[in-house]
């Protein structure tokens, strides 16, 4: 998905969700200007292009599901933290850094491209960025700039599908996924976090 897709998208998100695109933009530019040594699209291009791409997301049914993970392998967040468990690293892992950060540290350190994403309500997580010393890429819900990418996507899940879908993989496995059982957080409010997941599956299913 390119920006000119995902525009009117996010415009309808931010409508629905009361976000500020003004904060987004902002987000990706502190990003921007804290992580100099970013990946470009080729990494990335290289991973999925015509291969077997499993996404995994946080949902309870993952570990059950981990026997059916084949090709490359996106981990969306908190997942990551089950994947390490069970002794697999990611290939990919997509994140606004809400999740564990020492296992997305490790997970970066063992050879994951760890793909970033800034937004208005994460502003605060951004110094995180510092800490990760292997390969990162940069991703923002508003207009892309420089190597501040938009592949399309709102959770950590669906963006991560969108960029299977983007860089053209040649079949898409979800594992983890369960759009109507969010995993409780604490700090997290569960109603939004719902509300989230449908858009997740709007985006995942083209249905928006």
């Amino acid at each position: 998905m390119n920006w000119e897709e995902w525009e009117p998208i996010y415009n309808k998100i931010l409508k629905e969700f009361g976000f500020s695109k003004q904060k987004d933009e902002e987000a990706a530019k502190i990003a921007f200007n804290i992580l100099k040594d970013k990946i470009d699209e080729i990494e990335l291009k290289k991973l999925i292009e015509g291969k077997t791409v499993t996404i995994c997301g946080a949902g309870k049914n993952l570990e059950n599901e981990i026997k059916e993970i084949d090709g490359t392998i996106i981990s969306a967040d908190e997942a990551t933290s089950i994947l390490l468990k069970n002794k697999i690293i990611p290939d990919i892992v997509t994140t606004d850094l809400d999740g564990n950060i020492n296992d997305l540290i490790k997970a970066n350190e063992k050879g994951s491209i760890v793909i970033i994403h800034a937004h208005g309500d994460n502003i605060n997580f951004l110094g995180y960025i510092k800490l990760f010393k292997g390969k990162k890429m940069l991703t923002t819900q508003s207009k892309p700039f420089d190597k501040v990418y938009n592949f399309g996507g709102f959770t950590d899940g669906d963006r991560a599908y969108c960029i299977a879908k983007h860089f053209k993989a040649k079949k898409i496995k979800l594992i983890g996924f369960d759009f109507e059982n969010p995993r409780r957080k604490k700090g997290k409010n569960i109603e939004i976090k719902k509300k989230k997941l449908k858009w997740a599956k709007k985006i995942i299913r083209n249905l928006y």
